[in-house]
């Protein structure tokens, strides 16, 4: 119905910028986006499960680093279909997340150049659980107080 508003109102697609172009082209409803959310998050756990039980088989740690990283990259996408890839973008990009964002998809890249190309497989066990590490502070970020209540509990443990 608002295509064919913007039709006989004279606005034609090509006026309209790319990010409007995404979002009209991603508008899914709350059912289905709550749907393929769980989908994607429960493949990713599924992803990283697997991955954890085929590090203790021998050679398994190139699959391990995959499956993941594929895991996480899974988890972490499955949020676009709740608020949008535009919006996850731009919220993944905000100042306070900024650091966890950068750290965590360097660690993503560095888990797989380790594991396929350096063939090291300590330093992917390294950047997994730096992945883990990551992707945990990136999450808290969505909660509110979570961050500074997580550095109080570290802080009183240190001390």
């Amino acid at each position: 119905m608002e295509k064919l508003r913007r039709v006989l109102s004279g606005q034609d697609d090509e006026e309209q910028g790319l990010t409007s172009q995404v979002l009209d082209a991603s508008t899914l409803s709350w059912n289905t986006r709550l749907k393929w959310f769980a989908i994607c998050f429960v493949c990713g756990i599924l992803c990283s499960l697997i991955g954890t039980s085929l590090l203790w088989l021998p050679g398994g740690m190139k699959l391990f680093a995959v499956f993941y990283t594929l895991g996480n990259i899974s988890a972490l996408a499955s949020t676009c279909f709740l608020m949008g890839p535009v919006k996850q973008l731009k919220k993944m990009f905000e100042s306070t997340r900024l650091f966890a964002t950068v750290i965590m998809l360097l660690c993503l890249v560095l888990t797989l150049c380790a594991a396929l190309w350096w063939h090291k497989k300590g330093l992917a066990l390294l950047f997994c659980i730096l992945q883990f590490l990551a992707m945990s502070w990136y999450s808290l970020s969505y909660i509110p107080y979570a961050r500074d209540a997580v550095k109080k509990c570290c802080s009183s443990l240190i001390s």
